[in-house]
Formats: structure tokens, C-alpha cells, sequence
């Protein structure tokens, strides 16, 4: 079984990027020359997802009209030759059907969005992609964890190492060992429990395979951590019935969440590109700090 629909949960205030985030969706905000979502989306299509499912919010159309054709400006690049950006403008709207389902406001956390979806998904399994999660991989992780999919019977979440702050932050997942060294049959989940409860060092990233079963957990599941709605606690509910893995994928995950993490995204893709890279590394170099 193929995974073929992804989850994309964009409805998110983007308080974190305030005053930006005030009349544009965090969303929309630039890594170079690509807003953050189209990373993922761009994963998803690489990992074989056909169906982009949006779950948004009032003043997210700005997400919509990126995914869509724009006619005047490709009429515009063609007439004067600029064919190279003519193929990007264009690539970006041929990435996937994208569907739209609008979540009630204000938002209720990441498991009342991906229920928000739940009459979209007639198939056993599907994905959820976290879009502040941008994943550096060779191959992008959804593919990694939709080969690894194959080969089990079950949901997979990627994980990777992390450390006391990432206990704080993270959810995190108590493992038995498989023949796989990163592969981990998941026996629990805990949200942000802190060093002093955590029960592993292996904190949940944005990336899901998940049982069409959840939803029907996800109905009856109460506001918990943040008095939200968390996906990990209905994962949690569902761990007594269905077997989860927690896969350690290979790559890195950029922190576009937090401005922070996000300045970190920009320089590290940026020293990545040819285009970029000689000029970022000159100018990184000649920054001197007044202490």
C-alpha cells in the first residue's frame, strides 16, 4: 500500500512570527526564494502524495493563490523571455491536486486539525505534514518512512535525538528495539513531559503515517497540553490496538517555527545553493559583533 494523501494543518495563528504574521500567513514567509509550505509540499510530491489536503483559516487565500496557475504573471515572464522563472512560477501549481477545508476558529490544536479532514480520507492511511518542520534530507523523509511503511504493518512517526530543551519542547516516545537500529516499536507517547519524565531521548518531529482509525479516537479525545486537542494523545489512546513505529530518519529538520530556527533555515539552505553560497559564507565571515 502506497501513502497518497497528506495532511498539510496551516490554520495557526503564527503568533510566534508577530507583527509579520499579522496580515500574511507564517505560512507564506520566505526560505529564500520559496515560501515555507512549498518545502513540504515539494516532499510530498517527491515521496508519491497525489492529494494535498489544506486545513486552514481566515486570511490563509494567500496559500490558495500560490498553489494556483497565476495567468497574467506567466504571460508576463513568457513575453520577455524569462523562461527559467517562468518554470518555477509554473512548477509550484503542478506539485499535487490541492483540496481546501476551512478549520473553525480559534484553532483547537494539531489533532482538531487533522480530524478536520477525516471525510477526505477513505483510505487505511494516510500522512500529516507539519509545514514549520522543514526537513533537509537527500531523500525527503515521507519517502524514506513511506519505504519503511511498506515493510510493516502499522503508523510510522519520524523521530530523531534530542536533548533536555527538546524533552520541553517535543513529544517524545518510549521505544522496544527492532532488527531495524532505526526502526523502534513505540509502547508510549508523552507531550513535552521534561527531562524529569521523559521517556526516551527521541522527540516526535512533523512528519506522520498515520491509521484512518484515529479519527474516530480523535472525536472522543478531551483538550489536553496548551488546552488543545493533541494528535499525540489520540496516537497514544490508539497504541493499545495498533502497532506505531518511531523512525529515525536520515537528515535534518530546520526549525521554521520560531524566528530563531527560521534565520538558522535561511542560512543553511542558503550556503547549500551554488547561486548563494560564496557570497552568504564571505558575509558571514566579515560580521563583526560589538560585545
Amino acid at each position: 500500500m502506497k501513502i497518497k494523501k497528506a495532511i498539510f494543518p496551516v490554520a495557526g495563528l503564527g503568533t510566534r512570527f508577530l507583527p509579520a504574521t499579522k496580515a500574511q500567513p507564517k505560512e507564506m514567509l520566505p526560505l529564500l526564494d520559496k515560501p515555507i509550505i512549498q518545502y513540504g509540499v515539494e516532499e510530498a510530491a517527491e515521496s508519491g502524495i497525489e492529494q494535498m489536503i489544506f486545513v486552514t483559516a481566515q486570511g490563509k487565500h494567500s496559500i490558495e493563490n500560490h498553489f494556483d496557475s497565476a495567468a497574467e504573471l506567466e504571460k508576463i515572464l513568457e513575453e520577455k523571455g524569462k523562461t527559467e522563472l517562468l518554470e518555477k512560477v509554473r512548477a509550484s501549481s503542478n506539485l499535487g491536486k490541492f483540496v481546501y477545508v476551512r478549520q473553525k476558529q480559534p484553532p483547537m490544536g494539531l489533532g482538531h486539525a487533522v480530524l478536520m479532514a477525516e471525510e477526505l480520507i477513505p483510505e487505511d492511511y494516510f500522512a500529516v505534514i507539519l509545514p514549520d518542520d522543514v526537513m533537509n534530507c537527500e531523500t525527503p523523509c515521507l519517502k524514506q518512512m513511506n519505504e519503511v511503511f511498506e515493510k510493516v504493518n502499522g503508523g510510522i512517526i519520524a523521530v530523531e535525538k534530542t536533548d533536555e530543551a527538546g524533552q520541553e519542547r517535543y513529544g517524545i516516545v518510549k521505544v522496544e528495539p527492532t532488527d531495524n537500529p532505526k526502526l523502534h516499536k513505540i509502547v508510549d507517547i508523552v507531550e513535552k513531559p521534561g527531562s524529569q519524565n521523559a521517556p526516551s531521548n527521541l522527540a516526535v518531529m512533523g512528519r506522520y503515517i498515520l491509521p484512518k482509525k484515529i479519527f474516530e479516537i480523535l472525536k472522543k479525545t478531551e483538550r489536553g497540553a496548551g488546552g488543545e486537542i493533541q494528535l499525540t494523545d489520540a496516537i497514544k489512546e490508539l497504541l493499545k490496538t495498533e502497532n506505531f513505529y518511531a523512525y529515525e530518519y536520515s537528515g535534518e529538520r530546520l526549525d521554521a517555527g520560531e524566528v530563531a530556527g527560521y534565520i538558522k533555515a535561511q542560512v543553511k539552505l542558503a550556503l547549500q545553493r551554488e547561486d548563494t553560497r560564496g557570497e552568504i559564507e564571505e558575509f558571514i565571515s566579515s560580521i563583526k559583533i560589538e560585545k
